[in-house]
C-alpha cells in the first residue's frame, strides 16, 4: 500500500502525511498481518463523515471522484462514463446500492454530471430532470478528472465497463 503525499497520516496525527511522518517512519504491516484494503465502500463511509461535518473535500480515486461540500452535499462520481450517485445531502448519510469485491464492483448510479459553464451540472437518470448545482467545486472536480484521465490511456478508461451481456457470457 502506497501512502501519499495529501493522504492523512497512518500514525492517526490527523496531518498530512508530508507535514509529519513522511521520510521518518517506514510504514508496513506488522509480520503476519496484511495492509489495509481500501474499498470503495470504506472511503464513501470517510466521505460521509467528512460531509456529516460539513467540510470540503475533492478526492481522486482510480477512476471515480468523491467529493463534499460546506453544505454537507457529497458525491461519488465516476468519470468514465461521467455517472453520479450522491452520498449525502446536507450532512446526512445517504444509503448507496453498492456490491464490491476485488474483481468488481457494481453501483447503482442515480444521476449523469457534466461541468457546464463552470458549473457542476447532473441530469437524474428516472426522470432526466437537471439541477445545476452552482456552489460545488466544479473546477476543483474537473481539475481531479482531468487528472485522472492523463493517468490512465484512453484505451484502459473505455474498457472499464461491461455490459450485462458480457458478463453472462461464461457462466452456468
Amino acid at each position: 500500500m502506497k501512502i501519499g503525499r495529501n493522504d492523512p497520516c497512518p500514525c492517526g496525527s490527523g496531518q498530512k502525511y508530508k507535514k509529519c511522518c513522511q521520510g521518518k517512519v517506514a510504514f508496513k504491516p506488522v509480520a503476519g498481518q496484511t495492509a489495509p484494503q481500501v474499498t470503495l465502500k470504506s472511503e464513501i463511509e470517510k466521505l460521509q463523515e467528512v460531509a456529516e461535518k460539513k467540510e470540503k473535500l475533492v478526492k481522486p480515486l482510480g477512476v471515480f471522484v468523491l467529493f463534499s461540500t460546506g453544505e454537507g452535499d457529497a458525491w461519488l462520481l465516476e468519470i468514465t462514463d461521467m455517472d453520479a450517485v450522491q452520498v449525502a445531502d446536507k450532512g446526512s448519510r445517504i444509503a448507496v446500492e453498492l456490491t464490491e469485491n476485488p474483481e468488481t464492483i457494481e453501483i447503482n448510479w442515480t444521476h449523469h454530471f457534466s461541468i457546464r459553464k463552470k458549473q457542476f451540472v447532473t441530469a437524474a437518470y428516472a426522470d432526466g430532470q437537471e439541477t445545476v448545482w452552482p456552489d460545488y467545486p466544479a473546477h476543483s472536480i474537473f481539475s481531479a478528472i482531468k487528472r485522472i484521465r492523463k493517468k490512465f490511456p484512453k484505451d484502459l478508461l473505455s474498457s472499464i465497463h461491461l455490459n450485462e451481456e458480457d458478463v453472462s457470457v461464461g457462466q452456468a
